[in-house]
């Protein structure tokens, strides 16, 4: 794992200047890669690596990395799981310089070109500079596990692992673009290539980008999409019996490492399973393990994750998150992230992984699972859905939608009126628009009054709902479930694990999306997944025996925290100093009156306002942070 920086240019040729330019780059990425750091340059091309070492801690893996020739440069991040069957392959008449994975992309491009991708699996970001050819190449993996953001200027491209490196080049522009600040209040994340800025965009996954420097021709295409092209000829039995090697493999590959690697366990059944395959395969008994204990009783799932422990040896660690050590740890968390989440597992995140520092260098972690296994709420409530149009009367469903408001609001989580409230709304939408609905953060109404510089725009379902539609296979649920990888996944999930586990200079893996595992569950036909309005079926069943009962029988839970309930104590004082009315008119999007407003409904409670609240606390601190002080480094190591 790694920092990567870099500038290319297709005009006038480089200089000192761009090369002290990106040593600043690095300078900001140094929690990516403390190890070690290194910068090649020539007249086209400035590329730079932050090391974080993990496989093959010796020099010889260090970064940039170049050919024998010296015509190829590379200068990545992540981790190639499979990359000694790849080396196998490759070795002959040349030696390897090192054991790393690094030399190994090197060598594979340089024998066959950029269209050895699709041999790969694992985590990338990556640039190579083929001084042959005159082309800089960007890529991105399959699944976006690792981020990659570009900005272009005149003659010049410059390329980062984070958006902040990016604010280190020359005469950047910090001007905000609004449609994406827009979504991000719908959403709670900025989707697609889009960011907070308008001149920087991010390499979307599965994609690659080609820059020819001679001419200066920019092309980006798709080299990977999950195809869902399923497979009902195997049983039930056969196919679990298929899922569970495969998912031995997936977590075996992913294991390997030459520093400690731990697991973070939340007492899911994603990472439960992961916990349970590690003992499988002989690795558990050493395996640090780290858990979140939230101190709020209808948050806290450490009685699951006692079971889980209690299962499998370990070496268990709990870390225990109140609103103290969020209110401690919330504006270094934003300074990191580099952009506004409302995902409320980040700070908790960010305190795991500090502790986890202490004992490893590599966590694995249960992400994708959900998205691979149709197991969301969403996914069920599309079952529920079907059959509550099918089956309530119009005057019924009429009178739910009028009764549901007027139920008083309660902040415990996934609390009845809470699911009532949201359900019954939405199910009256199309199955696209019904998705985001029941996880949007503020609706149109709403932030039609919260931007009102912003109203007379497309409600920010309307990209959803057209890539839904246009999407080449008829099943609902899998088509929620790509779109839910292509967006949420990447968009939300990893820009939080990414920039919090980061931030403590760790490696994050994702066993549940490595390509041939995802690949092999977007086969599996939902009748499999889905059986009746319960999610993941063939996961339980191909974990059968290795989990405990009563957690193969728990339904999903989800790290979040209750900031609807510590609004109203421990978060009040901070939300007062950043809700007021100067704090708010200073960003020259938001309306105070509106902010007051769902402040005071919150308090009130008339409505559990919560989730939104902490949008737009987010937000106001990310603009305090990088726009209107720039002040965000106060906070990095």
């Amino acid at each position: 794992m790694c920092g990567i920086a870099g500038i290319a240019s297709h005009g006038a040729p480089l200089g000192r200047d761009e090369a002290a330019t990106v040593g600043r780059m690095l300078d900001v990425l140094r929690h990516r890669g403390p190890d070690s750091r290194g910068i090649l340059s020539d007249r086209r091309c400035v590329f730079g690596n932050a090391r974080l070492k993990i496989i093959d801690r010796s020099p010889a893996a260090d970064m940039p990395m170049s050919s024998e020739d010296g015509k190829i440069w590379l200068t990545y991040n992540g981790e190639i799981t499979n990359f000694r069957q790849l080396r196998a392959g490759l070795e002959g008449g040349r030696r390897f310089r090192s054991a790393s994975d690094t030399e190994v992309l090197l060598r594979l491009y340089e024998e066959r070109g950029i269209g050895f991708l699709n041999g790969l699996a694992g985590m990338f970001s990556f640039a190579v500079y083929d001084q042959r050819v005159q082309k800089l190449h960007l890529v991105r993996d399959f699944f976006g596990l690792r981020p990659l953001f570009y900005a272009r200027g005149p003659g010049r491209l410059s390329f980062a692992s984070e958006i902040k490196a990016l604010m280190e080049t020359p005469g950047f522009d910090s001007s905000l673009d609004t449609g994406a600040v827009s979504d991000y209040f719908s959403l709670g994340y900025v989707p697609g290539a889009g960011t907070p800025f308008r001149s920087v965009r991010e390499l979307q996954a599965g994609h690659r980008l080609e820059l020819d420097l001679r001419s200066g021709e920019l092309s980006e295409s798709r080299y990977h999409r999950l195809s869902y092209e399923t497979d009902a000829s195997p049983g039930e039995r056969e196919t679990a019996a298929q899922l569970r090697t495969r998912l031995l493999d997936s977590v075996g590959r992913n294991l390997v490492a030459d520093v400690p690697v731990g697991l973070a366990l939340s007492g899911g059944i994603d990472s439960t399973s992961l916990l349970a395959l590690a003992r499988e395969l002989g690795r558990s008994r050493d395996l640090h393990v780290f858990s979140i204990k939230l101190e709020e009783p209808s948050f806290d799932e450490s009685r699951w994750q006692k079971l889980a422990v209690d299962a499998v040896p370990c070496v268990h660690h709990q870390v225990a998150v109140g609103p103290s050590a969020i209110l401690e740890n919330l504006e270094a968390s934003v300074a990191y992230m580099d952009e506004p989440s409302v995902d409320g597992a980040a700070v908790p995140l960010y305190l795991l992984a500090r502790e986890a520092k202490k004992h490893v260098s590599v966590l694995l972690l249960g992400e994708g699972g959900d998205e691979i296994f149709n197991a969301y709420e969403t996914h069920r409530a599309y079952r529920v859905r079907e059959a509550y149009r099918q089956w309530a009367p119009g005057w019924l469903r009429a009178l739910l939608r009028e009764a549901a408001p007027r139920l008083p609001a309660s902040y415990r989580k996934l609390s009845l009126d809470y699911r009532l409230k949201s359900f019954v709304e939405g199910a009256e939408l199309s199955v696209p628009e019904s998705h985001l609905f029941w996880r949007h953060v503020f609706s149109d109404a709403e932030k039609e009054r919260l931007l009102p510089a912003l109203r007379g725009g497309a409600p920010s379902s309307a990209a959803f709902v057209e890539a839904f539609e246009r999407l080449g296979f008829d099943d609902d649920l899998n088509k929620l479930s790509l779109l839910d990888i292509e967006r949420y996944f990447v968009d939300d999930l990893m820009v939080k694990d990414d920039r919090m586990v980061m931030a403590h200079s760790i490696e994050a893996r994702y066993p549940y999306m490595d390509r041939p595992l995802a690949e092999f569950a977007s086969t599996i036909p939902t009748r499999m997944k889905v059986k009746g309005f319960s999610g993941r079926h063939i996961q339980k069943v191909a974990m059968r025996g290795l989990l405990p009962p009563a957690i193969l029988g728990r339904t999903n839970m989800g790290l979040e925290m209750p900031h609807s309930l510590w609004f109203l104590k421990e978060f009040r004082p901070l939300a007062e100093k950043y809700f007021s009315r100067k704090n708010v008119a200073k960003t020259e999007l938001l309306d105070p009156a509106a902010v007051e407003s769902f402040w005071e409904q919150h308090r009130a409670g008339r409505k559990d306002y919560g989730r939104p609240l902490w949008a737009v606390l987010n937000y106001l601190i990310w603009f305090d942070l990088f726009v209107y002080n720039k002040d965000y480094k106060k906070h990095l190591r």
